[in-house]
């Protein structure tokens, strides 16, 4: 990414997550004004804090984010266009989507292309990143993943949950870059926690950063470390 990596321009990457299970209403405020304070891109948690993610970060431009089929993906595709529906409606501006990985190892092409278009089709004004979980795949299935999602109408391909056994990598975001082409962005998610890794993965391609360590980011930078 041809994108010079200063403190604004390192802001404008981030997607400030918080997705734990216990999760608190006092925590995701606390992630809102995080973001707001440091003009992060978006601010991704998990369906049920959507609503109070919208309403603390309107009039900004900041995006709400939720995941959806999170974070095995292996749910219905009409539940998850349902869950889509749901989050939109709750002010989502954003959906994280986890791939039908049974189907894509099981070369079920067409089935794996209904999943995302069905959640396409749910969300159609909204940007649709859809999750490979890289960490499961090999590369033969990551380049089918981005593909399918390609054909399908995704805005981004992601690398990782961040619940699964592995994160982004540098290796992962490269190989995705080079599939889609410019076409559609690139989040890399799950371990991003260094201003080095944050760098290494723009440099490979990454044209979004899913973190939940997007405060620190900034302040090793503030603390004396080069963006």
């Amino acid at each position: 990414m041809d994108l010079p990596l200063d403190a604004p321009a390192l802001a404008r990457l981030i997607d400030h997550t918080l997705l734990r299970a216990d999760a608190t209403s006092a925590e995701v405020r606390r992630l809102c004004e995080e973001a707001l304070a440091h003009r992060f891109k978006a601010v991704c948690v998990n369906p049920v804090h959507v609503g109070l993610v919208a309403g603390i970060l309107f009039g900004s431009d900041i995006a709400p984010c939720s995941v959806v089929g999170f974070p095995l993906g292996a749910v219905r595709p009409e539940d998850k266009a349902a869950e889509a529906v749901g989050a939109v409606r709750c002010g989502a501006a954003e959906i994280d989507m986890v791939i039908a990985l049974g189907p894509l190892k099981e070369g079920d092409h067409a089935a794996v292309r209904a999943d995302i278009a069905a959640v396409r089709a749910a969300c159609r004004e909204q940007v649709l990143k859809v999750i490979v979980e890289a960490c499961l795949l090999d590369e033969a299935q990551m380049r089918l993943a981005c593909t399918l999602a390609v054909e399908a109408g995704a805005d981004f391909v992601k690398t990782s949950t961040g619940f699964s056994t592995g994160g982004a990598t540098v290796a992962d975001v490269a190989l995705m870059r080079a599939t889609v082409g410019e076409a559609i962005g690139v989040k890399a998610s799950g371990g991003v926690r260094s201003l080095e890794a944050a760098r290494a993965l723009v440099a490979a391609g990454a044209t979004r950063l899913g973190t939940s360590s997007g405060v620190a980011l900034m302040t090793a930078g503030v603390a004396g470390e080069a963006y």
